[in-house]
């Protein structure tokens, strides 16, 4: 690598980045509504409340439904991940240390951005189970039950995330694991789930309390949540002499905020359950 990178080098390289971004870094932007390309500071959007039907006399006035129109804000913030490629190592290794790099950086954006949507999503004031038990048949079915209670669509934009321990256990659960019940599909780039009861479950490792008795997975409804982004994630390359080594920067601009509280449920479990066995 030469002391100056010529730009089809940083071209190529920010294309390997956006695709490892979007490949394995973040999962849940891809179940969430997304505004890019954000100007300025935060973004909002708009949450329409329900409307009734009324009659009216003949040659009357309509009564106007009244809809009401909430703007939620969503605040942006930068982050960036970065390393440093020192030239000398460059030659002792038989890798490809860019290849490297990029899905570090990007996997460790990817990360906080799915680290956003889930604090965003813990706001939520609706919730199932009391961390007394692991993931349970009738937790699965409280949890859609209070989506249902609330007027969510189903319409295949239900999403559910499980912890490791959380999925072990449900896979015990016959209607779970059981092909005839479910469907297997990859209904997210680059990871595979499974549809049950409507929502669409994953595994995600970043949940709040993942391995402690107070857990929390979470079940969603893709209108639920924002994500703003100003800056999509971008490579910044950059020679160091003092260092004799190159910087290799990535950086992003995003924030997430909770929509509405009615499609998002905490299931609430004890994540250091035991898990049943076969």
């Amino acid at each position: 690598m030469s002391t100056s990178i010529d730009l089809s080098f940083v071209k190529q390289y920010e294309r390997e980045v956006h695709e490892a971004f979007q490949r394995q870094g973040s999962f849940m932007l891809q179940t969430v509504r997304k505004k890019d390309n954000v100007k300025g500071a935060t973004t909002t959007f708009q949450k329409i409340g329900k409307g009734t039907a009324t009659t009216k006399a003949r040659h009357g006035l309509i009564t106007p439904m009244n809809q009401s129109h909430t703007a939620v804000t969503c605040t942006l913030a930068d982050f960036y991940a970065g390393d440093y490629v020192d030239k000398l190592d460059e030659a002792k290794i038989n890798h490809d240390e860019r290849l490297v790099i990029a899905n570090g950086g990007a996997w460790a954006l990817g990360r906080k951005a799915d680290d956003q949507l889930i604090t965003a999503a813990d706001g939520t004031t609706n919730s199932v189970g009391d961390y007394s038990t692991g993931i349970t048949r009738a937790l699965f079915l409280q949890a859609v039950e209070a989506l249902d209670n609330n007027d969510v669509p189903n319409d295949g934009q239900r999403y559910g995330w499980l912890s490791p321990r959380q999925w072990a256990i449900a896979m015990t659960i016959n209607e779970f694991a059981s092909s005839d019940f479910v469907t297997d599909r990859p209904f997210l780039k680059g990871k595979s789930g499974r549809t049950w009861l409507g929502i669409n479950w994953m595994v995600h490792t970043g949940l709040p309390g993942k391995g402690t008795t107070q857990a929390v997975n979470l079940v969603w409804h893709r209108n639920a949540l924002g994500y703003g982004s100003g800056i999509g994630i971008t490579a910044d390359i950059w020679w160091n002499g003092e260092r004799a080594a190159h910087f290799v920067d990535h950086m992003m601009s995003g924030g997430a905020c909770l929509i509405d509280t009615e499609g998002v449920i905490e299931v609430r479990v004890n994540d250091t359950a035991t898990i049943p066995a076969a």
